[in-house]
């Protein structure tokens, strides 16, 4: 029995979903077993527009391992699980990119469409996700107001940028359904901080939306372009690579009823993603031609019913197609593949004598795909959760599963030659979930705590040999040992919230020669985020946020494994002019080196300004 495991026992572990960011102070209604608070500074980026990860930068659950900065490729691992195992979803439907998880965060979905972000683990995620076996990015769709905003930004390196976001919202006079649309253009170019950084970014996002009752319908439309480059982009060979991205979404979503009682949603999603990678700028071509094309469609339909007395059930199905054409990915046994998620959780609640609840759900999820086996994964909590003098304590225990495939770059890839070396052999990758945790949460604070043991089977990782010109897919087993504990304070004239995380690992390669890892053992032991935001006087209003790190060490990485990153922000209202706003940001104040992935090189300080009006 291993040491990580002893330690599990001792502490006597299980697995659950605490929660998640949001980007402003709205309270979202969640189901119980989710939370929501405000947990990061800023949420819009130095160099480009804001887009859907930029409000994960300094997320106390989400670590954003950049290259260039966020917006242009980051990685997004929760829980100390890789790029890979986090997936995303939109109102109902789920979203992962075929391809290489490097993409899954290419939604071209201006961030006013969206509610804030649920960083969903364990059951939650279980039921929730498709093909992402740690975390579940969801978003649900903003009900539109009649509102609009315009923003330009100007920066260092020749930076610029602006943005333009509308919504109109026509009500019924007689009660019946309301109409509303909102519209949102984008776009930024920069010469960029150090040589071959430079990039041009655009993005055309419509929505329609109806409302009637509980009912809301949205009707999607989004296409996002993006030019990049950053030398080590990929490859630790110190090349000036280049990534072309074009990418199409298109979602019909409709929801009946409150999420925390009884409903049902519907969801319909579409995405074309088009890549053209260069491993080296200054002589294209070098390499084997790098260009692909992915789509994926995908259908899901969940709900919650009550079933009378204490009793509730919910379920979830879902399935995906994709479909893959490559000038490179060429060497595995099929470029086309159907998903099918089906989930079904029984909940149960009883009532205590002290008014406190006890309450229960147990399920399963199975997942399955058109070319190998499919998984069946257990859904289990026990939860003591109460409401009293406006707080309310919640403890829970918890056990999950789930289960991925691996991505066409692992697959596809040729085994032998190229500077991504795949293995068409890849099976199912499967993830068993323990956790502890506890909140406690009222009007003006709120904290929250979780440990978690998690065991990944045939997990696949990019690996690096010595005297091997490239990256290799190997499978690999590990063990997680985390913890994770966030506290937020709110009063009249701001918020504050301090986040820490704990991780150890015990990895297994069997057979494999690997002298360093990018992604699986790329992850911090100790990771502090710290986010204030406070206003001094009515007018002025001071952004800040901290992360300290100390990373597992790594061959490739030649920065030291410990880093202090922050952002800072200052915006002034213009008491003369409403909804007139200039703002100063800086990104890596104290111009950190630290490699967020080993060997590619830090992104400098930078800075920019911002003028914005609001109606």
């Amino acid at each position: 029995m291993n040491r990580l495991f002893r330690s599990v026992l001792l502490l006597g572990v299980s697995t659950a979903p605490l929660a998640v960011v949001q980007a402003d102070d709205t309270i979202v209604k969640l189901p119980p077993f989710v939370t929501t608070t405000a947990r990061v500074a800023n949420d819009s980026p130095v160099v480009t527009f804001s887009m859907p990860v930029s409000g994960l930068r300094f997320e106390p659950a989400v670590d954003v391992q950049a290259r260039n900065f966020a917006e242009g490729q980051a990685d997004l691992a929760v829980r100390g699980g890789i790029f890979e195992n986090t997936g995303f979803s939109l109102g109902g439907g789920a979203l992962f990119d075929p391809q290489t998880g490097h993409y899954a965060a290419e939604l071209p979905v201006a961030p006013a469409m969206l509610q804030p972000v649920r960083v969903l683990t364990g059951a939650e995620a279980a039921f929730t996700g498709l093909n992402a076996s740690v975390a579940t990015l969801a978003y649900d769709w903003a009900p539109i107001q009649m509102r609009g905003e315009a923003a330009a930004t100007y920066g260092e390196h020749a930076s610029w940028g602006g943005n333009l976001y509308q919504g109109y919202f026509v009500a019924d006079a007689n009660g019946g359904a309301s109409l509303a649309a909102d519209v949102s253009v984008s776009h930024s170019e920069s010469d960029g901080a150090i040589p071959g950084s430079d990039h041009r970014f655009s993005r055309f996002a419509g929505r329609l939306q109806r409302q009637k009752g509980e009912a809301q319908t949205d009707l999607f439309a989004g296409y996002q372009t993006k030019f990049f480059g950053w030398p080590n982009l990929y490859t630790p060979f110190n090349w000036l690579e280049t990534e072309d991205l074009a990418t199409t979404l298109v979602a019909l979503n409709h929801r009946v009823g409150d999420v925390t009682a009884e409903y049902w949603q519907a969801a319909a999603l579409w995405r074309r993603n088009v890549d053209d990678y260069e491993a080296d700028r200054t002589q294209p071509g070098r390499f084997n031609p790098y260009e692909h094309e992915t789509q994926i469609t995908s259908v899901a339909f969940e709900g919650r019913q009550a079933l009378g007395g204490e009793w509730a059930v919910r379920g979830r199905a879902e399935a995906a197609a994709d479909t893959l054409t490559s000038s490179s990915l060429t060497a595995g046994r099929f470029n086309s593949r159907t998903y099918l998620k089906l989930g079904a959780v029984f909940e149960r609640a009883l009532q205590l004598a002290d008014g406190a609840e006890l309450a229960l759900q147990g399920g399963v999820a199975w997942a399955d795909d058109n070319r190998g086996r499919g998984a069946l994964s257990p859904i289990a909590e026990l939860a003591w959760q109460r409401a009293l003098g406006g707080r309310t304590t919640r403890v829970y225990t918890q056990v999950s599963g789930d289960s991925q495939v691996s991505s066409y770059t692992a697959l596809n890839s040729a085994a032998g030659s190229g500077l991504f070396r795949g293995n068409p052999n890849l099976g199912r990758a499967r993830s068993t979930n323990w956790e502890l945790g506890a909140r406690r949460g009222g009007e003006r604070f709120e904290v929250q705590a979780a440990v978690f043991f998690r065991q990944d089977r045939g997990l696949t990782d990019w690996t690096y040999r010595n005297g091997v010109t490239a990256r290799t897919a190997n499978a690999v087993d590990i063990d997680t040992l985390g913890f994770e504990t966030v506290a937020t304070w709110r009063w009249a004239h701001g918020r504050a919230t301090l986040g820490y995380t704990w991780l150890e690992k015990n990895e297994d390669y069997g057979q494999a020669l690997v002298d360093a890892s990018f992604y699986a053992l790329n992850f911090p032991r100790h990771r502090v985020t710290a986010a204030l935001v406070w206003q001094p006087v009515k007018s002025i209003e001071v952004r800040l946020d901290n992360e300290y790190r100390e990373q597992e060490p790594n061959r490739l990485r030649r920065s030291s494994g410990r880093a202090v990153i922050s952002s800072v922000g200052v915006r002034w209202l213009v008491p003369q002019v409403r909804g007139l706003e200039l703002s100063v940001q800086v990104e890596n104040l104290w111009d950190c080196a630290f490699e967020e992935v080993p060997a590619v090189p830090a992104s400098p300080r930078q800075y920019s300004t911002t003028l914005a009006y609001r109606w």
